[in-house]
């Protein structure tokens, strides 16, 4: 996740298809130099960088498209695939350890490579939804062809052509990354960064607080494979519900919710010391784990748009992935500083809520602002025509600040005026 962005940024400049193909093809190349590995380092440079990094080439781009495939059953659609993560984890853990009996570790790491090899495949099914056609003939492209050799060959513009090409670049990048500058999507960072950070230590902690509990191993263990199942159920069902009719315009309320009742969870945690208690509570847990999971880049598309969404999922999974580091650690302390988990799951708990309160308060402050403009629009032109039948994009940043400029609103085809 660290290095989502990249895998954002290759998409971008190149296609999803080849950078979901150009990961699969890094992530397998580590998984077999890892079975040929003689050394510890060996292992950290194949297995954890290389293979890492080829991960995170394909993640990003594979939810982004997603994102540009459906618009009426998204929810349910990001659901679907995001829980093939659990549902692969939860199938694979056994296979690999029959593989490692069988073939011993580097034959597993072999047979792996193989298998993400697909990844490839993958990708290339990944097509562009609308593709463009070429109408030029042969003639036109060896006159293009000529003319950009030509140019090339003018050595007095060589070194302008360079500075144009790097001009270029950075606005590009300044044009993909322009959604930093939107409050509504800084709200939004600053709120991954502490879900992010109390939902983590519960995966490290729960079986050891089980087991100072008086829970047995085998019991403890049980706790983690239901957190897990229940986890891809929330993924695909609470995706499946919030594209109902009656939830479809509340998701990012959905969102808020499920973010704030795992946090609840993390608060009831201390009070519940035996195992039929502590079954509901992986159960609860999980479920809305995978719900708030499924929802994110349908809340980021909602505030970025879908041209923007790859970048923008890239910039969320990297900020998710810090306080993954950062989480467990700290957590632990408190454990050993206080000799209980109660203040590491209760901080973990109220950061959860927290992320869930910022979001919702910023999403009432747009409200506000957006109901203050068109009241500022009545005031300054009560002639003015305004949309109100929904899809309306209004510049309220600009508006808010210029009351007596006049409101804009941005026309959409196919809606009547009121």
């Amino acid at each position: 996740m660290l290095c989502a962005p990249l895998g954002s940024v290759v998409s971008n400049h190149l296609s999803c298809q080849v950078g979901i193909m150009l990961g699969g093809l890094l992530a397998s190349t580590g998984l077999i130099l890892s079975s040929f590995a003689t050394s510890l380092k060996h292992l950290y440079l194949t297995l954890g960088v290389l293979t890492g990094l080829g991960f995170a080439l394909c993640y990003s781009p594979a939810i982004a498209m997603v994102g540009k495939y459906f618009s009426r059953r998204k929810a349910l659609a990001y659901g679907i695939a995001m829980s093939g993560s659990g549902i692969g984890t939860f199938i694979l853990a056994p296979v690999v350890q029959l593989l490692i009996e069988q073939f011993s570790w580097r034959g597993a790491l072999l047979i792996l490579g193989g298998f993400v090899l697909n990844l490839c495949v993958c990708g290339a099914l990944m097509r562009p939804i609308t593709l463009k056609e070429d109408h030029t003939t042969p003639e036109q492209n060896h006159v293009c062809r000529t003319q950009k050799e030509d140019f090339k060959r003018v050595s007095p513009y060589s070194s302008l052509t360079k500075e144009w090409a790097q001009t270029c670049l950075c606005c590009c990048l300044q044009q993909e990354y322009s959604f930093l500058l939107m409050s509504d999507f800084v709200v939004l960072a600053i709120s991954v960064l502490f879900m992010a950070y109390g939902c983590s230590p519960l995966f490290v902690y729960l079986v050891p607080y089980a087991l100072s509990v008086g829970v047995s191993h085998q019991q403890a263990a049980f706790l983690m494979s239901i957190l897990g199942v229940i986890d891809i159920i929330g993924n695909i069902t609470f995706g499946w519900l919030t594209d109902r009719r009656c939830l479809k315009n509340y998701q990012y309320v959905c969102y808020l919710f499920a973010v704030g009742m795992d946090g609840l969870c993390y608060l009831c945690l201390p009070m519940l010391q035996s195992l039929p208690l502590l079954v509901p509570f992986s159960c609860t847990f999980g479920y809305f784990d995978g719900a708030y999971v499924t929802l994110i880049p349908v809340v980021t598309t909602e505030i970025v748009g879908t041209t923007s969404l790859s970048s923008a999922l890239g910039v969320v999974y990297f900020l998710h992935a810090v306080p993954y580091l950062v989480s467990p650690p700290i957590a632990g302390w408190l454990v050993d500083t206080t000799g209980s988990y109660t203040a590491a799951f209760l901080l973990c708990g109220f950061s959860m809520i927290f992320s869930s309160v910022l979001l919702g308060f910023g999403r009432l402050v747009k409200r506000m602002r957006k109901t203050q403009l068109q009241f500022i629009a009545k005031e300054s032109d009560p002639k003015l025509q305004l949309w109100t039948n929904g899809s309306v994009a209004y510049s309220v940043e600009r508006e808010l600040d210029q009351k007596h400029a006049e409101p804009v609103a941005a026309a959409v085809p196919g809606y009547s005026l009121t």
